[in-house]
């Protein structure tokens, strides 16, 4: 169906062509599927949303305002032309979320998230039922968004809220923005990572909020081309290079730039770290340039001896 599309906060740029207020897209909005307002849309979103990838023209996924129950949400690619979910409710996670993940999106290109809404993880039913809050012995549980293998992508304006564990993971993506998100969860939450990107490339988070219980960013191996810009981080860990070194034949990183952030009332500022005993790692051309520190405990720091279980071996692994 051809409709006029209001947005709630934004309008989304893909890659290849600008959807502005007045243009004919196709429009699938989960409450014609059978969703309403507290109540549970994960067959409705589903159905939404693969229509909308075998859309033969842009689409967009419309979840009005209210607030809504859904499950696991697990889709792939490829889609027949750009998509969009455009979120202005509140989803709410099922406080016993099966697997590793709440909402994986995989193998799409052009793809975006927009809006004015919530992805609520439902994360402070569980939080403080872990003995540890390492995570080598911390128990899995389901992060609020994976994306992978996602290429020419966007998520803007929303907010993730109280994930079990990372809020956002990024793996095997290219040419993928954040902007203007705010991602919150308790300071003693924890792992709940803001953003962690691994094995991706050109990937850029911008005018962001990260208030977590671990770190705001934390950059896994294999990411090349990452750029922070004005990004507040605290209270929680800063913003990691690694934890690196910890599994042989890890890729390197290359390409880090951190810019106009500020961090207040981090555990650390900015951190690059490794483990001890693993086969060396390659780090190079990170820099961190016009950064405001507002009571950090450790505004910079290089860790070669990361070891969060004290089970380590003292061999210090070499990171160049």
């Amino acid at each position: 169906m051809a409709a006029t599309i209001r947005f709630c906060l934004l309008v989304s740029l893909f890659a290849s062509i600008t959807l502005t207020t007045t243009v004919q897209a196709h429009v699938f909005d989960v409450t014609k599927y059978g969703g309403s307002p507290n109540s549970d849309i994960t067959q409705a979103f589903l159905k939404a949303f693969a229509d909308a990838c075998a859309s033969p023209i842009a689409a967009f996924v419309v979840i009005p305002d209210g607030t809504y129950q859904i499950g696991v949400v697990n889709v792939k690619g490829p889609c027949k032309a750009p998509v969009e979910i455009q979120l202005q409710g509140i989803l709410k996670a099922p406080v016993n979320t099966p697997g590793d993940a709440w909402f994986t999106f995989g193998y799409i290109d052009h793809f975006s998230i927009t809006g004015c809404g919530t992805f609520d993880g439902m994360g402070s039913a569980i939080y403080g039922k872990s003995k540890s809050k390492t995570v080598v012995s911390y128990n899995p549980r389901a992060q609020n968004i994976r994306f992978n293998y996602i290429t020419n992508g966007k998520v803007e304006g929303i907010t993730s809220k109280d994930s079990k564990q990372f809020h956002i993971n990024v793996l095997g993506c290219k040419n993928l923005i954040f902007c203007k998100m705010t991602i919150i969860a308790p300071a003693d939450s924890p792992n709940t990572d803001g953003i962690h990107i691994g094995r991706s490339s050109d990937i850029q988070v911008l005018d962001t909020k990260i208030a977590t219980g671990d770190d705001c960013i934390s950059i896994g191996d294999g990411l090349q081309h990452l750029t922070v810009e004005r990004v507040t981080c605290g209270p929680g860990h800063g913003i990691s290079v690694g934890s690196l070194g910890r599994y042989p034949n890890e890729a390197p990183v290359q390409g880090i730039w951190v810019r106009q952030c500020t961090f207040k009332g981090t555990d650390n500022g900015v951190r690059i770290k490794s483990w001890p005993d693993m086969e060396p790692c390659e780090v190079s051309d990170v820099h961190f340039d016009d950064i405001t520190m507002d009571n950090v405990c450790n505004p910079i720091i290089i860790d070669q001896v990361y070891c969060p279980s004290n089970e380590c071996k003292s061999k210090v692994i070499y990171v160049t």
